[in-house]
């Protein structure tokens, strides 16, 4: 047998034809590891060997018959070769889809071996598209039947490359790559946790001899994956609060009596909850690490400003970071106008500004001559020096990764180089806490569950395009009546990537200015404006002078306008839930009520599942929950935006103790060995900065 290791090319091994091999390579797959990982997504029952009335509808089966017909029917691409099969049992029909070659290669009086899943066709079955193979005449009396049943995997494929096929190439290797495995985890472990080997867990995924051997193995592989992430999260928790220090920031009476003084209402009880959590946090020189989440509207950027002012009260600096510049501008106004009279200097900073402005601000950065920085993704630029950095906040999570958090960690600035800031992170979109405990575990997490008094949840309602004109009139009423208007759709202008039938900003503005708002004020709001342009707009929008604005995702977060009480989304089955969420938070901001209007023609099931979601509640920990159901962990929160690798075996969704079990292991095994520099910890830490290195930032860690 040919000698091999986990790193052998697929071209040297000689029992792979090269076409296969080619295939596979666009799986991903170019070595004997790579194999090894390129799991099956499922098992199925294949039965044995049966005569053709045998067989079980909607079964994968195998049976041997005599080839009585063969017909070509149709043309082109709609040709279909068809094909009687006959044993002493029965009769079985066959059909190959736009295979009408398969008329010179198979004829009456064959016999063939057929494998395939039948279904009900007239008083008999019929296979589409079998696998199949010749049986010599020589042979026919040798054919052996007493097989028994398999439970096979089946395996990701591509075009030109059969499950069958991997699954005989795998079975090549298999054993050999097996035995290569080394184990991250002892005997008397796996032991404790009932979990196989890891080679066994490898054999028994793709070469089962029952459904427990996949059950088992799963189990073992969906560990590791968990078992590696809280590892990482827990490795960066224990650096963090064993290796920084952070300037602590005492709340004094006389503090404390300055910073109320700025704010422009009384805090809610959540919120005075949330600030307490927060100073009790900034008061000790470990630095904070913490996650304050809370529905649309339910006053983050107060509590935020709060944090950001009781450093700037011990002669620090704080900043705000947000994912957009329209997000950074609407807390910049906001922020000026709440801190008006007072001596904190606040400067913006953002990507569009203007070379020599950006010149003023990066040096009044560093020099300590302003307090409060307010920004995109420009504030972790390695031209951006503070002098004196005590509290980051960083604006709606989900759209930052770890790593951004990293790049705030070193920005301390030069009056404090030993130190690093405090840093915490807001989003509106509430966190489920299956997600919270593996792609945020690194994070203490503050929750706002309580919306300001007066507020009024927002009615949605989805209506089909035909009902469009309708909406557009009642709209108009609102209008006349006062109200200010959204309009929010997917695509600035026709022809986009991916944006097939999507209605664009420009054609709905023509549209309505010649049609149902022909008598109104509208204007459009969109990314591609410059700075001075959006300001305006939203300048004049808010004070009215504007009564409807047409706008991509960009007024998605952060833009207040307490008179706007309507929002219309168009093509709304388009956009995620959480984003539809964020949009619909956007109005009944006010004293008065806000309506969402949706207008979509979902066509699949995870559309028509966020739309009626969308209508039935208003709570985003709730809708948080329902878009983790439609969409899985892997895709939610932007978790693969941030960086993070999706779980190929695990399903935090279905496995909540498993996921417990190794939260619970990998906090014992950090306690007791912190940067895993124990021999016997050596292979682990291999593989956790392989899988989680990168995209946690653990390249400082040890």
């Amino acid at each position: 047998m040919q000698s091999i290791t986990l790193s052998t090319p697929l071209n040297e091994i000689r029992s792979i034809p090269i076409v296969q091999m080619q295939k596979l390579e666009i799986l991903g797959v170019h070595n004997v590891g790579q194999l090894l990982v390129h799991l099956p997504h499922r098992h199925e029952w294949i039965r044995a060997q049966s005569g053709l009335n045998d067989l079980e509808p909607g079964v994968i089966g195998s049976a041997v018959g005599e080839i009585t017909a063969t017909k070509i029917s149709g043309f082109g691409r709609k040709a279909r070769f068809q094909v009687v099969l006959c044993d002493e049992t029965g009769r079985l029909d066959l059909v190959f889809f736009n295979q009408s070659f398969l008329a010179k290669k198979l004829h009456v009086g064959m016999t063939l071996r057929v494998q395939g899943k039948p279904k009900k066709f007239g008083p008999g079955l019929q296979m589409s598209s079998p696998q199949f193979s010749i049986i010599p005449f020589d042979d026919v009396e040798k054919l052996n039947k007493d097989q028994d049943d398999e439970y096979r995997p089946v395996y990701p494929a591509t075009e030109g490359m059969t499950s069958e096929q991997i699954y005989t190439i795998v079975r090549t290797i298999l054993d050999q790559a097996c035995a290569l495995l080394e184990d991250h985890l002892s005997d008397e472990y796996r032991k404790e946790r009932e979990l196989p080997s890891l080679g066994d867990a490898y054999r028994m995924m793709h070469s089962p001899e029952s459904e427990s051997d996949v059950q088992s193995a799963r189990r073992r592989l969906a560990y590791d994956e968990l078992l590696m992430l809280q590892l990482g999260v827990h490795m960066k928790r224990a650096h963090l609060r064993r290796t920084l220090k952070a300037p602590p920031l005492e709340r004094t009476a006389e503090i404390n009596e300055r910073i109320l003084a700025r704010m422009p209402f009384t805090l809610t009880d959540a919120q005075q909850r949330v600030v307490d959590e927060i100073s009790r946090d900034l008061s000790y020189e470990t630095p904070t690490n913490r996650l304050v989440q809370g529905d649309v509207g339910s006053g983050k950027t107060i509590v935020a400003l709060d944090a950001m002012l009781l450093a700037i009260a011990h002669g620090h600096q704080a900043a705000l970071m947000a994912p957009t510049e329209l997000l950074a501008e609407q807390h910049y106004l906001s922020i000026t106008e709440m801190l008006k009279g007072s001596t904190v200097r606040i400067e913006l900073l953002t990507g569009s500004l203007p070379a020599a402005e950006r010149t003023a601000v990066v040096s009044k950065i560093a020099s300590g001559e302003c307090d409060l920085i307010i920004g995109t993704h420009s504030l972790v630029s390695e031209s951006v020096e503070f002098h004196s950095l005590a509290v980051a906040v960083i604006d709606e999570q989900h759209r930052f990764g770890v790593e951004q958090r990293a790049m705030l960690r070193v920005k301390g600035g030069k009056a404090h180089e030993s130190e690093t800031p405090h840093v915490i992170v807001m989003t509106a979109t509430p966190i489920p806490r299956t997600i919270g405990l593996t792609i945020f575990g690194d994070l203490d997490i503050s929750t706002i569950d309580e919306l300001p008094p007066g507020r009024v949840p927002v009615i949605t309602k989805h209506v089909t395009p035909e009902k469009r004109s309708t909406v557009y009139h009642w709209v108009n009423e609102k209008i006349k009546a006062g109200d200010q208007v959204f309009i929010v759709v997917a695509a600035i202008e026709p022809g986009g990537k991916g944006e097939g039938q999507v209605r664009n900003l420009r054609a709905v503005m023509k549209e309505l200015e010649g049609g149902e708002l022909h008598d109104v004020r509208i204007a459009a709001l969109h990314g591609r404006l410059k700075r001075d342009t959006r300001e305006h707009i939203m300048h004049r929008f808010r004070a009215g002078k504007i009564d409807c604005l047409i706008a991509t995702t960009v007024i998605e977060v952060g833009v207040d306008i307490p008179n706007a009480t309507v929002m219309v989304i168009e093509d709304a089955d388009r956009f995620g839930l959480a984003q539809l969420h964020q949009l619909r938070g956007r109005v009944g901001r006010g004293d008065k009520p806000g309506v969402c209007v949706l207008i979509g023609n979902p066509k699949t099931e995870d559309g028509i599942a966020r739309l009626k979601a969308m209508v039935e509640t208003t709570s985003g920990f709730e809708l948080s929950e329902k878009d983790l159901e439609i969409r899985g962990a892997g895709d939610v929160f932007g978790t693969r935006q941030s960086g993070a690798p999706p779980f190929k075996v695990a399903d935090p969704l279905k496995e909540i103790e498993l996921l417990q079990m190794a939260r619970r292991d990998a906090g014992n095994w950090i306690a007791e060995s912190p940067n895993l520099d124990r021999p016997e910890d050596a292979l682990a830490r291999r593989r956790l900065l392989k899988a989680h290195g990168q995209w946690l930032g653990l390249g400082d860690v040890g």
